[in-house]
């Protein structure tokens, strides 16, 4: 897969071209692809999706944009994964956000030579969201407009996939998505605290401080070999032993002494055992641990 960052047509192929923010990679944005991909088999073009750094909304309103599901590496990921041969990532800066929908659409015929799109059937374009999917048919593209993906009468969304998550639902986040929830990053240094403790983790250096989700979980550690490794994870700012506030998240293998550092690893968060705690003093904190990794065994032994 070909990640561009400027609009720029390798070798001018026709393409099929998906659209969108794709946060959190949920059924619908599956969906999405999986047409993406059977479209362009069928018209004999290249499969190419455009999504936005930063989010749109994250750049209009900082402060209200919601956390973010999946960072731009997570997102790349899922699309190679989908089979998309081309990824243009448009920075969403002041001049994007002023194009006018029909300098957008000039802007796919002649710079990325794009004959078909899929979106959304509710996507808005342009400065002010003036674009809608009916200015794409009308504009000669060949359109594809997918309607919304139903989880019984409940609309899949990122939305949803964050009020989950936020709740601590991650069955119904999982049912969402098609799969569980999931952080990858690399395995970082941090300060030594759980190895000081007793319980070794390995610290997953996250590219956002805004996670959609705080607390204690059983989760599954994968990026070691064929087999997912179950442990436990604590996603939060650690109350109890810093003031810094920023969160992180780490993860103790069970029955697990390999060296992490430098690996990229996914967590897949399996089941959320208990909120975030401030307690007293570390010997309270280390009680609880136990408590929480007998519960994560717990889990796993079903």
């Amino acid at each position: 897969m070909q990640i561009f960052r400027h609009f720029h047509q390798a070798d001018g192929s026709p393409l099929a071209l998906a659209i969108g923010n794709f946060d959190g990679m949920h059924l619908g944005h599956q969906a999405l692809l999986q047409k993406l991909v059977t479209t362009a088999r069928a018209q004999q073009l290249r499969a190419a999706v455009m999504t936005f750094e930063p989010h749109p909304r994250e750049f209009f309103t900082p402060q209200q944009a919601p956390s973010r599901l999946a960072s731009l590496r997570e997102k790349l990921e899922y699309m190679a994964e989908a089979g998309v041969e081309y990824v243009y990532v448009c920075r969403f800066d002041r001049g994007f956000a002023s194009l006018s929908a029909e300098q957008f659409m000039q802007m796919l015929r002649a710079s990325l030579n794009a004959q078909a799109i899929l979106v959304g059937e509710d996507f808005r374009f342009g400065a002010r969201r003036s674009g809608s999917v009916t200015d794409f048919a009308e504009a000669g593209f060949s359109l594809l407009s997918l309607p919304d993906v139903l989880v019984g009468e409940e609309r899949v969304s990122s939305t949803a996939v964050r009020e989950a998550l936020t709740a601590g639902d991650l069955a119904h986040a999982a049912t969402l998505l098609g799969r569980p929830y999931t952080i990858s990053g690399k395995v970082v240094h941090g300060d030594k605290i759980g190895r000081q403790l007793g319980y070794p983790t390995a610290n997953v250096h996250m590219r956002h401080d805004r996670p959609p989700l705080f607390g204690v979980y059983a989760v599954k550690l994968e990026g070691l070999g064929s087999e997912l490794l179950p442990g436990v994870a604590s996603l939060g700012v650690r109350p109890t032993v810093t003031d810094r506030g920023k969160p992180k998240l780490e993860v103790h293998l069970f029955d697990f002494n390999g060296d992490l550092y430098g690996r990229h690893v996914r967590v897949h968060f399996m089941h959320k055992i208990r909120d975030e705690m401030k307690f007293a003093d570390l010997d309270t904190l280390i009680q609880w641990i136990r408590a929480d990794e007998s519960a994560a065994r717990a889990y796993f032994q079903g």
